[in-house]
């Protein structure tokens, strides 16, 4: 947790504006991140403690009631059927703890805190600062009540026939054990937000995991270089500027057309000459020079995670074609009862469990390569809305509204990739080490039963990976051909200050 909490801190500062910021947002971002990331490590903690209560025979271990608590009789319903006591008490408080603090987050800091700013005013205190931002919450809050109100009321899914198959009686004795309307208003507003989650993850992480690797096995352009390129764009600007003013030395009033272009070659050569300072403090900086002797790491690095992308990419295109040959079909979100292709993550992930705990922490690796692969494409594309980009990443210089998206977006995303882990390696985050008598992880119990009773969100969480693997296919193809990125990209725009600008150099 205080890794968590100290990583979000470094990035929150790290992107924040030094200019234009402010306590209650920065507190909120961060809370916000660190949330999101320990939610991230709901499933390596799953899938040890199933792993861990089980001997390699199948049976559990001795000393299981010591710890959970409850008596013979529910030991075997434990065994069988009931996810919520088997890993203990203590897996299901903490999952469900910070499930409803992304709701929370979702539904009310991260909205009131971005109104809450959107309201800063010379003029506005913060009691009528916080009025405003109120009205616009509320929306918001009317939303979450209405998804948790459909989860607990209303009737998802109607028992099996008579004449069933012994897989749905068993999915519908997982939902009657198993659940409870509390526990369905949660999870329908959660899988709610996951819907929006797939979207972000089509969107940022599909091309950030090609965008990030290239990047580093590019790198950047020399900042010696490209400052001397600037410099002759820059004298050819100043040579056309002085041709234009040299046309009416004798007095002569200027046309309309040569005044909008003498402004325009005016801001050119504003840009380039920051551009300049800047590529010229670059070229000095020491930090530029330790880049340099660690390029071939990070070329090494690159090669590495555009490697685990690319075979992340045929798991999740195996597992897809596997669940559409040998799934329960859409009624049942194409869950899967046993897989039938080979998947390597699922394989690998199988094997080193002979390991320990080589399994827990390739798993864990790969949760944390998606959520910085997430970062990456957010940081690189900005948050857009359709075809209007809102905001822009960028080092020391983004806007407390940026930093809220940016959180609520990686919510999102951190949410939907616990559903994607299922379809990654299905036997691993389904069973982890056990071989017989196997208990499902409390993940794979939960995103199961609720795909039965809302196939729904099973069939979008489908379609959307083959969303996910086309993305992926055209962000590899634009890594490629995209250039190797300037040495300043983002630390110069045309709308920033000057002032900015040496505050910025200063650091």
């Amino acid at each position: 947790m205080q890794l968590a909490f100290l990583f979000s801190w470094f990035y929150i500062r790290y992107y924040q504006s030094r200019h234009d910021s402010e306590v209650s947002s920065t507190l909120t971002a961060i809370a916000a991140l660190a949330i999101t990331l320990l939610t991230s490590a709901l499933v390596p903690v799953d899938i040890f403690l199933v792993s861990y209560m089980k001997t390699p025979d199948g049976h559990f271990k001795v000393g299981l009631h010591t710890w959970t608590h409850v008596s013979v009789l529910v030991q075997i319903l434990v065994q069988r059927f009931n996810f919520r006591y088997r890993c203990g008490p203590t897996l299901y408080i903490a999952s469900t703890s910070l499930y409803c603090a992304v709701m929370v987050f979702a539904f009310l800091l991260i909205p009131f805190m971005y109104f809450f700013y959107e309201e800063k005013d010379e003029d506005s205190t913060c009691r009528s600062r916080c009025c405003a931002a109120l009205k616009f919450t509320v929306a918001f809050i009317i939303v979450a009540a209405i998804l948790l109100l459909i989860g607990a009321l209303a009737p998802l899914s109607a028992p099996p026939a008579k004449n069933s198959t012994d897989w749905e009686r068993l999915h519908f004795l997982f939902n009657e054990l198993g659940s409870n309307h509390g526990e369905d208003a949660i999870s329908f507003a959660i899988s709610s937000l996951t819907l929006l989650g797939m979207l972000a993850l089509i969107t940022y992480t599909a091309y950030g995991m090609t965008a990030l690797p290239f990047t580093w096995i590019k790198g950047v352009r020399a900042a010696k270089r490209e400052r001397l390129e600037v410099c002759e764009d820059r004298e050819d600007l100043e040579e056309r500027r002085n041709r234009l003013h040299v046309k009416y030395q004798d007095g002569r009033r200027m046309t309309n057309r040569d005044r909008k272009e003498m402004d325009e070659l005016d801001e050119k050569l504003h840009l380039l000459r920051r551009r300049e300072r800047h590529l010229l403090s670059a070229e000095r900086s020491w930090l530029n020079k330790c880049f340099i002797v660690c390029r071939p790491f990070q070329m090494v690095f690159g090669i590495v995670f555009i490697l685990l992308a690319l075979i992340i990419f045929v798991s999740l295109l195996l597992s897809c074609i596997d669940r559409i040959l040998h799934g329960l079909g859409y009624k049942m979100g194409y869950a899967l009862p046993k897989p039938q292709l080979p998947n390597p993550v699922d394989i690998v992930m199988v094997n080193t469990q002979k390991v320990f705990p080589l399994d827990y922490i390739l798993i864990s690796a790969i949760i944390m390569y998606w959520v910085f692969c997430s970062m990456a494409g957010i940081k690189q594309m900005g948050i857009w809305f359709f075809w209007i980009r809102m905001y822009k990443i960028r080092v020391q210089r983004t806007r407390p509204q940026a930093l809220l998206f940016m959180c609520m977006i990686l919510m999102l995303i951190v949410l939907t990739n616990n559903i994607m882990l299922y379809t990654l390696s299905p036997q691993y985050v389904t069973f982890g080490s056990q071989h017989y008598w196997c208990t499902m992880t409390r993940m794979s119990t939960l995103t199961t039963r609720f795909f039965y009773k809302v196939w729904f969100f099973g069939a979008c969480y489908y379609w959307g990976t083959w969303g996910f693997l086309g993305i992926f296919v055209l962000g590899f193809i634009v890594s490629i051909v995209k250039g190797r990125r300037s040495a300043i990209e983002d630390e110069v725009e045309s709308d920033d200050s000057d002032d900015s600008d040496e505050e910025l150099l200063r650091a």
